[in-house]
């Protein structure tokens, strides 16, 4: 930064050196009306004041490496024993059954079909 701050100071001091050697006398009516001249003027006055500006501003903070914090110890955890149980084993016995449909004679009312269930 302070290899920048020299080179731009340089440059400015060259740049209103120059500017000043190079003046010449201004004749009446220099074919610039008044409006233009005083624009040239404002123009000329920004640069100036941002190249000197630029060569007095402070420069940024260096930049600091801070080391990390170091990390947390390790966490050791112990496995716990099983909130739950495990359901016995229901034993399950499988009938074999059939329906079976019939028709069956009801006296006054006819004949009438019914189911019957039917295991083995």
């Amino acid at each position: 930064m302070k290899i920048f701050r020299l080179v731009s100071g340089t440059a400015a001091a060259l740049a209103l050196v120059t500017g000043l050697a190079a003046a010449q006398p201004a004749a009446a009516r220099d074919r610039l009306s008044p409006g233009a001249a005083v624009a040239l003027g404002a123009l000329g006055g920004l640069a100036v004041g941002a190249v000197v500006g630029s060569a007095v501003a402070q420069p940024q903070p260096p930049v600091v490496y801070r080391a990390p914090p170091p990390p947390p110890p390790p966490v050791y955890v112990e496995e716990a024993a099983p909130v739950y149980y495990e359901r016995p084993v229901r034993e399950v016995y499988v009938e074999r059954c059939t329906t079976e449909r019939y028709r069956e004679w009801v006296p006054g009312w006819g004949w009438e079909h019914r189911t019957r269930r039917i295991c083995n």
